[in-house]
């Protein structure tokens, strides 16, 4: 299989993973009118059939470690576990970052949820790998984490003052941020505990425990949303071709920032490779700017905190980068 012979490439991978976290919304923005839960089961297919893509080339081919198959006939049972069991709490994160920013917008379930997932996933998963300069990492964690609060609060100058936020919006980001730090241990687990799986066979098991997630918890979202009427598979089938390349297009983007991100930790452990893929937020942002041109007319406040943010996950990614070689 493949794998990063150098901490540059194993870097260079980590930060496309952040690229592709940041980006795979952006198919959501482009249907119309097909609701979050529904996109969703074309967005979960995406990730799996990128996994597998992966898994059968660049997991089989290369003169690294064994390949995909192989590995499967060795790795230890609890590996899969681990593998499995991080897609399905990651699902439930996502589905509630989705409703915790309908709920609150941007401003207010960025900074709870993301700013949770980075410093509970960093400290769990160096607690289990202790790899890199502690120092480093904890101080690259929080530049990251005011980098997303500068995010959040360009995002709060366009808004009107005096939104009011419910205390159900906070504990739902929350939630989100705990279960989505909540997964990367169970990475870091299934990467390095006994016989462990390569970092393509987790990314398998672990879209396949995404997918196992929606049977469960987007159903029920279905019936009970957070936000919205109740929908069901009827709206699936009547949704355009198009909504359904978007969110298939959605998945393979999102599913190919995770292998990355996996095949990066392989290297350089999976606390760093984590902290970087988690500087998604600026990557979305600047698509925001660029692109939907959110931030079109906006005051000088906005923009100076744009600018803040960009320093500083500029600086947290130099840091955490450092935090290996320390």
């Amino acid at each position: 299989m493949y794998l990063p012979a150098t901490f540059a490439v194993a870097l260079a991978l980590t930060v496309l993973s952040a690229v592709c976290w940041g980006s795979w919304a952006n198919s959501y923005k482009w249907t119309h009118g097909y609701r979050f839960e529904l996109f969703y089961w074309d967005y979960v297919l995406g990730i799996v059939a990128l996994a597998l893509l992966l898994a059968f080339t660049m997991g089989s081919h290369g003169s690294s470690g064994q390949p995909f198959l192989a590995n499967l006939r060795t790795t230890s049972s609890s590996n899969i576990v681990y593998a499995l069991a991080g897609g399905f709490i990651f699902n439930i994160a996502n589905l509630l970052l989705v409703a915790g920013i309908e709920l609150a917008g941007l401003a207010v379930a960025f900074p709870i949820s993301i700013g949770i997932a980075v410093v509970e996933g960093v400290a769990l998963s160096y607690a289990i790998q202790p790899k890199g300069n502690p120092g480093f990492l904890a101080l690259g964690v929080v530049l990251a984490i005011l980098a997303i609060i500068f995010d959040a609060l360009a995002y709060n100058s366009l808004s009107h003052a005096g939104h009011r936020v419910s205390r159900r919006a906070i504990l739902v980001n929350v939630i989100s941020g705990l279960l989505m730090g909540a997964f990367a241990p169970f990475v870091t687990r299934a990467l390095t505990a006994g016989r462990p799986l390569t970092p393509y066979g987790i990314a398998v098991f672990f879209a396949l425990g995404a997918l196992a997630c929606c049977f469960v918890v987007n159903i029920y979202f279905m019936r009970h949303p957070l936000i919205g009427k109740p929908v069901d598979f009827s709206g699936f089938r009547q949704a355009r071709p198009s909504d359904h390349l978007l969110g298939f297009a959605g998945g393979v983007v999102w599913g190919l920032g995770t292998s990355f991100n996996f095949v990066g930790a392989s290297f350089t452990g999976m606390a760093i490779s984590y902290a970087i893929g988690q500087s998604s937020p600026m990557i979305a942002t600047l698509w925001g700017v660029f692109v939907f041109r959110e931030f079109a007319g906006s005051g000088r406040k906005a923009w100076r905190f744009l600018s803040l943010m960009f320093a500083f996950y500029v600086a947290a990614i130099v840091v955490i980068a450092l935090a290996y070689q320390g």
